[in-house]
């Protein structure tokens, strides 16, 4: 092997460290290899999901479910396309345009929502995302150029593991020093790549931020971690777009994170596993919801280093969020937009946001080292307090939904009638009695089952302002960890939500329910 300089020795270790790691023949079978350029940049490449990718990227919008229904039956599985529809977004826009990281961020909630589905039915959640995917993609300007292309790794030193090096060059708004950073970080395991982007991540609090590479991960597992480079790559370009506009908010969270880490000696302790009662738990989520974002990132980290296991801190800080959608009076006159109505509460509501935002610094903490752990959840905290405050709203006096009035106008109690008053209210966009008919369900003991299979079928069939799929998800998830005191609260917001959101069809699903005869 002859290098001709320091550089040329550098790539050919990288291309080594990874043939090594996945093997040759599954390197190149996976299309692992291209995403990193050797020479010169070049249109990103996925091996054998080159096909489906192709498909979704130049099949009519008119047409695409027509084609895809076709692939369906002829084998293709809903997996394959979810996978090939989130890498051709990323190589498209990068996390660089609103719909389109909205789009990717609806991919994994909308797999996951197809599992949840019955059989006949499993394929609408991701055709309709892919639908959205590839006619935004198609009314773009055809001319640009992808903003994701291949890479060159060629960065070295010691913190590159911890991700200073790639926090700092985001910082300094250097983007070709910042790829060439992550690429390198990325020759290792997919694990320590998600880790040494997450202290850029948590250097400010906007949703779109901490959604974003918790959306990603949740994809991994579909797409596999061959291609983990390629999808939280994104972040970089997000954060990075985004710094010259960075906040006082975010000066602010960087000063106090690194403080509450410290005064707390954080970054010498592994996460506690005390688990606190229903009623300290409590205690907690309504300190951090009525706190000022120092204050409450404060609680979490007091938590945190006297052993409050992160599962019950996070749990703390999605019932704070889920507040902000229970109390929200929902958009006034000058909020309202196309396909987001007077005192509607979905798309890019206080509470919705704040609810998927809490979300996604748990998923983050649950898959982060002890330091990203603590670090996360801080700054969930936070972010609960600012959303409270930032948006405008008296939410430390407005009531939670539902209130004993909404609930005195129920009438019935068994279980297939509630769930008719639910459909029906949500048909009239009333949020107050769907929200009061699902609260009543889970109030006596009913099953959860029939109550989400209502609440999906909406979440699949309605255009939500882009937030639908990310939503519903949320809710689900928040539902299945928290305690039998709590999880309700979660269903009631989502079926706020769904009356919210009625009225407006997702593009294209109707033809995809015409093509699947459902």
């Amino acid at each position: 092997m002859n290098f001709q300089s320091r550089r040329g020795f550098l790539v050919e270790v990288g291309r080594g460290m990874i043939t090594a790691s996945l093997g040759l023949a599954v390197a190149d079978e996976f299309g692992f290899a291209p995403m990193f350029d050797w020479d010169d940049p070049k249109r990103l490449e996925f091996g054998t999901l080159d096909p489906l990718v192709t498909c979704l990227a130049e099949t009519p919008a008119e047409k695409l479910n027509v084609v895809l229904v076709e692939k369906l039956r002829a084998g293709t599985s809903l997996r394959d396309l979810t996978a090939a529809a989130a890498l051709l977004n990323a190589r498209t826009f990068g996390g660089q345009d609103y719909v389109g990281f909205h789009t990717m961020m609806a991919l994994a909630p909308a797999y996951r929502m197809s599992l949840e589905s019955q059989a006949q039915r499993q394929a609408l959640p991701v055709l309709k995302v892919l639908y959205r995917n590839t006619n935004h993609i198609q009314e773009r300007n055809k001319s640009r150029a992808d903003v994701l292309q291949t890479t060159t790794p060629g960065e070295s030193g010691t913190n590159l593991k911890n991700g200073e090096s790639l926090r700092d060059a985001v910082r300094g708004n250097d983007l070709e020093k910042a790829e060439r950073i992550f690429a390198t970080i990325a020759g290792g395991s997919a694990s320590d790549t998600f880790n040494a982007l997450l202290p850029t991540v948590q250097d400010g609090i906007d949703v779109h931020r901490v959604v974003m590479p918790h959306r990603v991960w949740d994809l991994l597992d579909v797409i596999g971690s061959e291609h983990a480079h390629t999808l939280l790559r994104q972040s970089i370009h997000y954060c990075l777009q985004n710094e010259p506009r960075a906040s006082e908010r975010n000066r602010q969270v960087r000063t106090l994170l690194p403080k509450l880490l410290d005064q707390y000696s954080l970054l010498a302790k592994t996460p506690g596993t005390r688990m606190p009662d229903d009623a300290e738990v409590e205690r907690l989520s309504r300190f951090i919801f009525a706190g000022t974002p120092e204050d409450a990132g404060k609680l979490a980290a007091i938590a945190l280093s006297e052993g409050m296991s992160p599962v019950a801190v996070g749990e703390a800080i999605a019932l704070a969020a889920n507040q902000l959608l229970l109390r929200d009076h929902g958009r006034t006159q000058k909020e309202v937009q196309a396909g987001k109505p007077l005192g509607s509460v979905h798309g890019d509501s206080i509470g919705l946001h704040a609810c998927d935002s809490a979300n996604a610094w748990r998923g983050m903490a649950r898959a982060g080292n002890p330091r990203n752990t603590f670090a996360s959840l801080i700054l969930g905290a936070c972010q609960v307090a600012v959303d409270r405050t930032e948006r405008g709203g008296d939410f430390l006096k407005w009531e939670p939904w539902p209130n004993a009035e909404h609930l005195a106008k129920l009438t019935v109690k068994e279980p297939d009638l509630l769930l008719r008053e639910a459909d029906a209210a949500i048909r009239a966009n009333d949020q107050a009695r769907a929200c009061a008919a699902i609260y009543r369900y889970g109030e006596l003991g009913y099953p959860e089952q029939a109550a989400f299979d209502l609440l999906l079928r909406f979440a699949v069939s309605e255009d939500g302002a882009l937030h639908a799929e990310k939503y519903y998800r949320t809710a689900r998830e928040e539902f299945a960890a928290a305690r039998p005191a709590f999880r309700w609260r979660h269903a009631c917001s989502l079926a706020r939500v769904t009356a919210s959101e009625f009225g407006l069809a997702a593009p294209g699903h109707a033809q995809a329910c015409e093509l699947l005869k459902v």
